[in-house]
């Protein structure tokens, strides 16, 4: 989807078309979550702190996030892609794999399929998106960058490697900053550079993830789409509007994160038998501890008594606190809660 949560807000506020919209909190620890395109030609961008956004764009507009909306929007084009195949991989509420290699209708081509999605998502929900093509899901998530918005995109195979060749290694799905910032240190700056490494080679600087690596800058790509992956965590953080240094001011903003966690997991049928604590610090600095439990945790108690004891020992600390979160992970059925198991705690701090 193009731009999702601030085209959402767009659509559904005449008021907001044509201006520079970020989605997230206008204050001064605010971080935006989406941005239109009105902004980002500003050079606003997701996960910029509302301050630096505000002075790239004076006139950017801020509107809270309503996520039971998006999510609901969300669910509609999920049904579209449902009408085409039943392998379909969600990455995040605005984006997914499709394998339409046997679709459920017939059609005449993987890219005659995309084009009658992307005008059913524009008939049914009044939003646009753009999609990408291909032989393998490196690629496909590649064209479906190239022509936003609202565009579509294909790279055959015959195009697939040549298309690698001078794209630059951070703009690979699967290579993120540090890795690209590795990888220039090593004198590989674009896919010609990276395919003239050996696998031995590769492996040596990247271990696992040079077969990865090899493949991708050939072209190539073997993983599945994947529609029964299993979720690994929830979890929720909480950017503060100030430094907090006492626990009072701490458990106040524990108490909001273990609600909204465990209503995501409750939401979703899973229980977690890992928990997770999460500071950042003014300095940017970050740390966390972590328990372990032999069943899922079983109630709401148990996981702000879980997450009380992992967090408390942080305070009070020797600077401001400007981040806290939850997470809960080893997720599994919910009615593994009700088995009564007696469980024990198996310290894993970080």
């Amino acid at each position: 989807m193009d731009a999702f949560y601030a085209s959402v807000e767009q659509r559904d506020n005449l008021a907001l078309r044509g201006r520079p919209v970020a989605v997230g909190g206008s204050r001064q620890r605010g971080v935006v979550a989406a941005a239109s395109y009105e902004a980002r030609r500003h050079g606003v961008r997701s996960a910029m702190p509302s301050v630096t956004a505000r002075r790239k764009c004076p006139d950017l507009v801020f509107v809270p996030p309503r996520f039971e909306v998006y999510r609901a929007v969300s669910a509609q084009i999920h049904a579209i892609f449902a009408r085409y195949t039943t392998l379909i991989q969600p990455l995040s509420l605005d984006e997914a794999y499709l394998d339409v290699t046997e679709p459920l209708i017939e059609h005449p081509s993987a890219t005659a399929i995309a084009q009658e999605i992307r005008s059913a998502i524009r008939a049914e929900t009044g939003l646009t998106a753009s999609a990408g093509v291909s032989y393998n899901k490196f690629l496909a998530k590649l064209a479906s960058d190239y022509r936003k918005p609202d565009g579509l995109y294909v790279i055959t195979p015959r195009m697939g490697p040549r298309f690698v060749e001078t794209l630059p290694v951070e703009r690979f799905h699967g290579i993120g900053p540090a890795t690209a910032q590795r990888m220039h240190a090593l004198g590989i700056r674009t896919g010609l550079d990276l395919r003239g490494w050996e696998m031995d080679r590769l492996a040596c600087h990247f271990g696992r993830a040079a077969v990865f690596y090899h493949g991708i800058a050939r072209g190539l790509d073997g993983r599945p789409v994947e529609p029964d992956r299993k979720r690994k965590s929830i979890g929720a953080e909480r950017t503060l509007e100030q430094d907090i240094h006492h626990w009072h001011q701490a458990q106040a903003v524990l108490e909001m994160l273990v609600d909204q966690v465990w209503e995501a997991c409750s939401k979703r049928g899973l229980g977690g038998r890992t928990v997770r604590v999460k500071i950042r610090y003014a300095d940017f600095r970050h740390t966390g501890r972590a328990r372990s439990v032999l069943v899922p945790v079983p109630s709401r108690a148990a996981l702000r008594e879980m997450a009380v004891s992992l967090m408390r020992p942080f305070f009070p600390p020797d600077m401001g606190v400007r981040l806290l979160g939850l997470t809960v992970s080893n997720l599994d059925n919910a009615d593994m809660r009700a088995s009564g198991t007696q469980f024990t705690l198996e310290l894993d701090a970080s």
